[in-house]
């Protein structure tokens, strides 16, 4: 009796170990790693170039032609570093892979400390795109029936706002990122398209006639707080973090021809379109309309009807895919906690109740807030600052323990100055404009 006990307990460490992978051949992000290095490059491009990007012209007339200017390509540099960081800590332990944001910070900061710091952060961020997502949809819907049959009765957003959640009822259900490729693609290739239609169509208006470029604010308060929100704005444009290390999960890895080769690739080629998206759309955008932009330019171009409302269709497209992007994380988190914690079975029916519940919880929460640009600034600071531009660089001090007053430590040193500043001043700016656009809002109009 006493020589079966040792078998035993090997048997059921099999028993663990055939579960364990069960459970990640079954799970959204470690299911199937064989992504091509361009799946990459579109899935990047879908999480970065969100529906920030129309905000864009918008966050110049609150910044101003220099601060403006400055803050964008500071951004664009600073997040190409982080981004490169992220995907260079991805396999820096042999053999083992940081498949989650999270999975990093645990290894950076521990066990316990890991989780609390990454975890609520890159929830805030993920839920929070996809609420925004749920009303820029609507919106966009709302506005593509308004020019298209201008006689009909109009619709309330509330119900816009539902039609785009019943896509997600039906797309959410698809299991994993590589699944997903083909939404991504579309969406990847429909930001572009909108951005272009933006920034040519302002173009071809020429420059109003009683443009300025002054700030708009009367007071200084009223300036001070609109720079801050700005500031917002452009953090939340640059926010492709999150999904990071999820995307570079699919592609596969051997130890000649490591993951962050092909993932590099599609990250540089995903930033070249980031900048050919916002770019021109900021600058052209605001050097046509000045500070009489609307905080999304697709409003401020009334004419032609058929080009906005083409635009209006892209940007539904594309927030579809950012939509099910950024939503397969959280997917994971779910399941993950369902599956190991309270060890549930991992079935389709377990994935059905799961997913059904969550889109319909940031449909509801998407119908009942609807302030649009307020939201993003509030987001864009709280956390879209910390987990793109200095909790990677925190995390690469905390690993790499680069020498003091080296480049590396300063380049780093500045990210978090920089990334802290953005995260302490945008939702000052947000949270003000949430309260002035509260004032006159009625749920469920």
């Amino acid at each position: 009796m006493v020589a079966q006990a040792p078998h035993d307990d090997h048997q059921d460490d099999e028993k663990l170990a055939a579960r364990q992978k069960e459970i990640d051949e079954w799970l959204p992000i470690t299911s199937s790693r064989n992504a091509k290095w361009w799946y990459s490059a579109f899935h990047n491009v879908t999480a970065m170039v969100g529906a920030g990007v129309l905000g864009l012209p918008y966050a110049m007339s609150q910044l101003g032609w220099g601060p403006g200017i400055a803050v964008l390509v500071l951004s664009w540099v600073i997040t190409l570093y982080t981004l490169w960081q992220m995907v260079e800590m991805h396999e820096m332990v042999p053999g083992k892979r940081f498949d989650r944001y999270h999975e990093l910070g645990q290894h950076a900061f521990g066990e316990k400390l890991g989780l609390y710091i990454v975890v609520p952060q890159q929830l805030i961020v993920e839920i929070g795109v996809c609420i925004v997502y749920m009303v820029t949809g609507g919106k966009s819907l709302k506005k593509f029936h308004e020019l298209v049959c201008e006689d009909c009765k109009p619709i309330k957003l509330t119900y816009f706002i539902m039609i785009f959640a019943s896509v997600h009822f039906v797309l959410s259900h698809l299991p994993n990122f590589n699944s997903i490729s083909g939404v991504s693609l579309a969406a990847a290739v429909m930001s572009l398209s909108y951005s272009t239609i933006a920034w040519a169509s302002s173009a071809s208006k020429g420059v109003q006639e009683d443009v300025q470029y002054g700030y708009k604010a009367k007071t200084t308060a009223g300036t001070v707080f609109n720079f801050f929100s700005g500031l917002g704005d452009v953090a939340f444009a640059y926010a492709g973090h999150n999904v990071v290390l999820e995307i570079q999960a699919t592609i596969p890895s051997t130890p000649e021809k490591p993951s962050k080769g092909p993932m590099w690739r599609g990250v540089i080629v995903a930033y070249i379109v980031v900048a050919l998206c916002y770019f021109p759309v900021a600058l052209v955008g605001y050097y046509i309309f000045g500070n009489g932009v609307e905080d999304n330019i697709l409003m401020s171009l009334k004419k032609p009807a058929w080009l906005i409302a083409t635009a209006n269709i892209f940007v539904v497209i594309h927030v579809i895919g950012s939509y099910q992007i950024y939503a397969m994380p959280v997917f994971d988190m779910m399941e993950t906690l369902l599956v190991k914690k309270l060890n549930f079975r991992p079935t389709t029916t377990l994935r059905f109740f799961v997913r059904n519940f969550y889109v319909a919880a940031t449909m509801f929460v998407g119908m009942t807030f609807p302030f649009f640009g307020g939201l993003l600034a509030f987001f864009g600071g709280f956390a879209f600052a910390p987990t793109t531009y200095f909790l990677p660089c925190i995390i690469w001090l905390a690993i790499y323990k680069p020498k003091k007053f080296g480049l590396s430590w300063w380049a780093n040193w500045v990210c978090i100055v920089f990334g802290l500043f953005l995260m302490v001043l945008s939702p000052i700016g947000g949270l003000r404009t949430i309260v002035i656009q509260a004032k006159g809002y009625k749920f469920y109009s």
